[in-house]
């Protein structure tokens, strides 16, 4: 006999729980506007543009209709870009260049220039006249050596070989 009212409790209780969620369904649904529901079934028929619908979600969301959660920025990662300095690239008649001739990233990356030639090379930067400047300068690279130098502050930095002067190259930081 005891276990009857619980049953019945628990039944209530569920019975409640149902109700209630939906009704709020149902108010949430009541809360959009009729024209709302007609942008969005005109869309998927194709019926309006692609404009028309997001200027409808736009105003939903600027109308607290639509509520979107805070946008949490990421936290920077450590980024890494490489440069070769190709074989062939001692030859003032060659075509080996610096690849990529202008490397493009974003402030905070470490650029690491490698040799892959077969005779030693360094890493001068330079100002816009092309005087050495004292802002990432390399000793002698030998083959397989590296060099590497972080770009905290945009701009554009310019350098050179000074064993093989005709070989300039670019980084540009935004």
């Amino acid at each position: 006999m005891n276990r009857l009212p619980k049953v019945a409790s628990v039944l209530i209780l569920v019975f409640s729980i149902s109700i209630v969620s939906l009704s709020i369904n149902f108010a949430n649904a009541e809360s959009v506007p009729e024209w709302v529901k007609n942008t969005a079934l005109w869309y998927g028929e194709g019926i309006v543009s692609e404009g028309e619908f997001l200027n409808m979600i736009k105003f939903l969301i600027e109308n607290k209709v639509i509520v979107l959660d805070s946008i949490v920025e990421p936290i920077p990662q450590a980024v890494n870009s490489q440069i070769i300095i190709p074989n062939g690239n001692f030859d003032v008649t060659g075509a080996g260049f610096y690849s990529p001739l202008n490397l493009e990233i974003p402030a905070g990356t470490t650029v690491t220039w490698v040799n892959d030639d077969s005779v030693p090379h360094n890493i001068q930067s330079i100002d816009a006249k092309g005087k050495v400047i004292q802002l990432f300068n390399s000793p002698p690279l030998n083959t397989g050596d590296r060099f590497e130098f972080t770009f905290d502050d945009e701009g554009v930095y310019k350098y050179y070989c000074s064993f093989h002067p005709w070989r300039v190259g670019l980084v540009t930081v935004s």
